[in-house]
């Protein structure tokens, strides 16, 4: 038996059954079978909700032209070969997930594989982390031209205007340790070691240890490779870094030339650069620039340097503004690290009308009044530093800090808060697709 009864007296004299409370293993209960074959007839379309942003963003999507993302896809209709996976799916797949915040190939390959709205944009289509690392880095030209052309289709709908845009730049982290910057004499001792291990490495070649693979063996030179690669990389950018260290002791004032520290680059990302960081700290980073719409909040123009601060970035990309859109922005809202007075004497040639702060004059050791106006001021500098004195330069300038701050936040909010890839360029691709990702959400925004 299952459970044992035990008879009790009662007060009236009768006598009544008591149970003891059932063991686990004797209950009858439904337990999980989960080797149990079952079918489950259900469309990808029907788990996700009509209103669901994904569909959003694949329709936006759907209304562009992405036939640069196809010219390198190598096999067609008429030839032989295994199908690639769709540019437009492995995009889309990328924009909702930097909507979400996901910047990992390895966590969106994951995501494909677990998760309903991104299955239903995967929709059958082979992908794994390897085809989205490569995808995201491989298409810079493409998103240029995609941003190009979101850009251009919300003017067209006059959602953007470019009557004020604002410029500011946000210093992101870089993929690099602070311990991989090295000096010029440490850089040839590894140049010398890194060449010294592909040629022991293409000697093990000729005479392969039976206990290790080929794939492994493989592995190891490819590794050798690329560090020695990168250590040849460091060594040429070395001599720009001691440029502008140079050019540091010609510019700084005297108190700050002694704070310059000996020329150091990077082994692990040369490209990269130790900048003073928001909160105060140094850490390698890289300089992203945004040019934000002030009237809709799209992002009309991105770029990455590697220069600390951002004096001389504002020309480029006004520059480039003028390439992507055909026009010319009518106010240039920026900060003060941006005015410098020949790049405003620039942009005040080319018709457009300059509001960043006046730094107010200060008594130099010299004895004279420093950022005070000078005779050799040009008309468009005089202009400007009493356009600024204005109560209404005032007042517009007030949008540049509720403008280009809302943007760099949400680029954080997209995951910009780190690279995961090193170098200018693979770096600049990731920032085209987080603009691209923040313009096709304001896009469906502002079009609601």
């Amino acid at each position: 038996m299952s459970q044992t009864a035990l008879p009790l007296d009662t007060p009236e004299g009768g006598r009544r059954v008591a149970m003891l409370p059932t063991r686990p293993e004797d209950a009858r209960v439904w337990r999980p079978v989960r080797n149990q074959a079952e079918m489950m007839v259900r469309d990808l379309d029907s788990l996700v909700p009509e209103d669901h942003p994904a569909r959003a963003i694949w329709a936006f999507l759907e209304g562009l032209d992405l036939s640069a993302f196809y010219a390198s896809v190598k096999v067609t209709v008429d030839t032989p070969g295994r199908p690639a996976s769709d540019p437009r799916v492995l995009l889309a797949l990328w924009v909702y997930a930097t909507a979400e915040g996901v910047g990992s190939a390895r966590q969106l390959d994951r995501l494909c594989q677990e998760h309903d709205a991104y299955r239903w944009l995967r929709g059958g289509v082979p992908v794994d982390y390897h085809l989205l690392s490569d995808f995201r880095v491989a298409h810079q030209e493409a998103l240029d031209r995609l941003l190009t052309e979101i850009v251009a289709a919300l003017m067209a709908n006059d959602l953007v205007t470019l009557k004020q845009v604002a410029q500011d730049g946000v210093k992101v982290r870089a993929s690099a340790g602070a311990g991989s910057f090295h000096r010029r004499s440490r850089l040839e001792e590894c140049m010398v070691e890194a060449e010294e291990q592909v040629k022991r490495l293409a000697q093990e070649q000729k005479h392969p240890d039976p206990e290790t693979t080929r794939q492994k063996q493989a592995a190891r030179e490819r590794v050798a490779r690329g560090r020695a690669g990168r250590v040849r990389q460091a060594l040429d950018q070395m001599s720009l870094v001691q440029a502008a260290k140079k050019r540091q002791e010609r510019t700084l004032a005297k108190t700050k030339r002694k704070k310059i520290t000996e020329a150091r680059v990077s082994t692990t990302d040369p490209e990269a650069r130790v900048m003073k960081m928001p909160d105060g700290g140094w850490r390698p980073a890289y300089n992203v620039q945004l040019a934000t719409d002030v009237g809709s909040g799209v992002i009309v123009g991105a770029g990455v340097v590697n220069q600390g601060n951002d004096s001389g970035q504002a020309p480029p990309m006004e520059e480039q503004l003028r390439q992507r859109t055909g026009v010319h922005p009518g106010a240039y809202l920026m900060d003060g690290g941006y005015a410098q007075r020949d790049d405003i004497g620039t942009l005040e040639g080319r018709h457009v009308t300059v509001y960043a702060p006046v730094r107010p004059p200060r008594t130099t050791t010299s004895g004279r009044e420093r950022n005070s106006p000078r005779d050799d001021d040009s008309p468009a500098v005089i202009a400007w530093r009493q356009r600024m004195e204005t109560t209404e330069a005032k007042s517009l300038y007030k949008m540049r800090a509720a403008t280009a701050e809302w943007a760099n936040a949400q680029m954080r909010s997209h995951g910009l808060l780190s690279f995961t890839v090193r170098g200018l360029h693979r770096v600049l691709s990731v920032v085209l697709l987080v603009v691209v990702t923040h313009n096709v959400l304001r896009g469906l925004a502002l079009a609601s």
